[in-house]
């Protein structure tokens, strides 16, 4: 598969939160796969010379947005087996800062036409656009128009992902023609109308052909308002395109073992080089050299929905406790504050480092004991899944991606402490309970230790997760190379995969005890219509060997693809699905009955035809 993702940041070139993070990890577990993942992202200012070295300049054009034609130079740079393209324009992008600025509509609206229009000057075919973000929204929107004027862009499919809904991409429904260069039509309650406002995220949400959000809880949530900022029926009517996937961590980089960034190295089965860190930071921050106290570490953006509004309310109740504790970040003025005033009522307890530190935060990840992390809204949430990585045991709130990567003491295979209600007495009850079993029962934290440091945190289960949502789009292999039967091995990683218990579309196929079902992976299957109109098979071929032609008048998969001994020759079977695909492709009207397809619907049927030609066709047949 030939894969464009498209992000407003990407590590390790730039970064302020969690998306760099994804953008710059994602797409390199996709390319381990074997496809071809090229990563689009702005040039800005910030981005070092050690990066801009390595950089090669490819060709420029002219952006068409609107009534200008601005500028657009492209420069590449090849890594980690993923080529990075950087979109130069320092008109819009030589600033200070990413974000925040008086014209950010007009400089993502630059950016999002630069991601359809290059690959026609790459002379290269994306099967997949995956957008990131409001920022690059209108790249999902301006695709519906340009994949028929484009050739390359010709039955690319689009996903859109929600990193955090909180940030939409609202502005005045006047940019629309003149600044989007966007046809007054698409101002309408199904695409970017919003209470007379446009709305990107909600644009991209419906253009987008199908929707991810960065973890299953967090896909659950958004259907309340409290947690999707008004997008909620947003998210309903798109609710049969839509699923959560947990985001993963870049576990080569954060590994105690190797003891990169930390004073000594440590393993799960080997904790000793721990009190070592532990010591450093201790000395790092000014806290009283103890080793036997617990350390509670806070590092963070120091702003409400992260929680701030509950460790503020309860710091006494917290010190009150025989414990040091940690903060670093910066944020809203009023916790800043309080962390200050609270360093200086307890000295050689308390440290706030208002600031952000990547050095310090590695050391902190790596000597504290315990990781506050009480988010009233968390999508995913990266910091609990490295402090575990570094055996330090994360308190969170049941909610997101927290729910879903940490699981509470007191179950099989416990890896930290949890509490579900936004109150900071509950909060620091579950800080008690901690704080207890670290000192009186060393073996259980211990084993909360080690279930943490050896809890599978890699990009690899949700690059499969990913992989199945294209190939569910645009019938592309997940595994290209690989025989069928030894590829893509769904049952492998689908247990993350929120389950509906409506969905069933394995009664469909007659193959179902072959090939793992991937009704437990498909949300909302009680839109998907029946398979009969979507496969293009018909028993009313006379031969298979005379590759009759397909007609929609065709009866029920199960009535074609029934599993014997007498199966039919692997040439026919081979035909009959390459014509599926072919049908696929050459139809333009595909796009207006895009909402009557399930990629769900359609897995079967390509596993039923590959398990016919296995027994006698080669691997390299398989793929055509």
């Amino acid at each position: 598969m030939n894969i464009l993702f498209a992000s407003s940041e990407v590590a390790p070139f730039i970064k302020t939160g969690g998306l760099a993070d994804v953008a710059g990890s994602l797409p390199k577990a996709l390319a381990a796969s074997g496809h071809d993942v090229r990563v689009i992202l702005p040039l800005y200012e910030g981005i070092s010379w050690e990066w801009r070295n390595q950089m090669n300049y490819l060709f420029n054009f002219n952006v068409t947005l609107a009534w200008r034609t601005p500028y657009c130079g492209i420069f590449e740079l090849k890594r980690d087996g993923v080529t990075y393209y950087f979109v130069d324009n320092e008109y819009y992008f030589k600033r200070a800062g990413l974000y925040g600025h008086y014209d950010d509509a007009e400089r993502f609206a630059f950016f999002s036409r630069a991601v359809v229009e290059t690959p026609g000057y790459l002379n290269w075919h994306p099967d997949v656009l995956h957008a990131n973000d409001w920022q690059t929204a209108l790249a999902c929107i301006y695709l519906l128009e340009e994949r028929h004027r484009i050739p390359m862009l010709y039955g690319t499919q689009s996903v859109f992902t929600i990193h955090n809904i909180e940030y939409q991409g609202r502005y005045g429904k006047e940019l629309m023609v003149d600044l989007f260069g966007l046809n007054s039509g698409y101002f309408h309650e199904h695409m970017l109308a919003y209470h007379g406002d446009i709305n990107l995220m909600k644009g991209a949400i419906y253009a987008a052909d199908y929707v991810t959000t960065v973890s299953p809880t967090y896909a659950e949530e958004l259907q309340y308002a409290f947690y999707a900022h008004g997008l909620e029926g947003v998210i309903a009517d798109n609710r049969h395109k839509i699923r959560g996937i947990l985001n993963g961590i870049d576990t080569a980089l954060y590994d105690p073992a190797t003891g990169n960034g930390i004073a000594a190295p440590f393993t799960a089965d080997d904790l000793s080089g721990k009190a070592a860190c532990k010591a450093a930071l201790q000395q790092a921050v000014g806290l009283r050299q103890d080793p036997n106290t617990p350390i509670i570490a806070c590092v963070s953006r120091l702003v409400a929905h992260k929680g701030f509004n509950l460790v503020t309310a309860a710091i006494h109740d917290i010190m009150a406790m025989d414990v040091q504790m940690v903060v670093l970040g910066t944020g809203d003025w009023g916790y800043e504050e309080a962390f200050r005033q609270a360093q200086s009522q307890y000295p050689g307890r308390f440290s706030a480092n208002i600031m952000y530190n990547a050095a310090l935060s590695n050391a902190i990840y790596s000597g504290a004991d315990i990781f506050l992390m009480p988010s009233e809204a968390e999508p995913c949430g990266l910091s609990q899944m490295i402090a575990m990585r570094y055996g330090t045991l994360p308190v969170v709130r049941e909610t997101g991606g927290l729910k879903d990567s940490v699981r509470p003491n007191g179950v099989e295979g416990a890896t930290g402490f949890t509490f579900a209600n936004i109150n900071a007495q509950d909060m620091v009850w579950v800080l008690g309970e901690a704080v207890g079993l670290y000192y009186n029962n060393k073996d259980a934290w211990h084993y909360l230790q080690h279930n943490a440091m050896t809890a599978d945190f890699s990009w690899n289960r949700s690059a499969e997760d990913y992989l199945q949502i294209y190939n569910w789009i645009t019938g592309k292999e997940m595994h290209p190379g690989r025989p069928f039967e030894e590829g893509p091995a769904e049952s492998e990683a689908p247990a993350e995969a929120p389950v509906t218990e409506d969905a069933s579309p394995v009664e469909e196929a007659p193959v179902a005890e072959e090939v793992p079902a991937p009704a437990e992976e498909a949300p909302m299957a009680e839109e998907i219509p029946a398979p009969a109109e979507e496969v293009p098979v018909t028993e009313e071929v006379p031969a298979p060997a005379e590759e009759a032609p397909v007609t929609e008048e065709v009866p029920a998969p199960a009535e074609v693809t029934p599993v014997s001994e007498e199966a039919p020759a692997p040439k026919p079977a081979k035909k009959t699905a390459g014509r599926k695909t072919t049908a696929a492709k050459k139809a333009p009207a595909r796009k207006s009955a895009k909402a009557a397809e399930d990629p769900a619907a359609k897995k079967p049927v390509r596993k039923t035809a590959a398990k016919k030609t296995t027994k006698k066709a080669a691997p390299t047949e398989e793929k055509k």
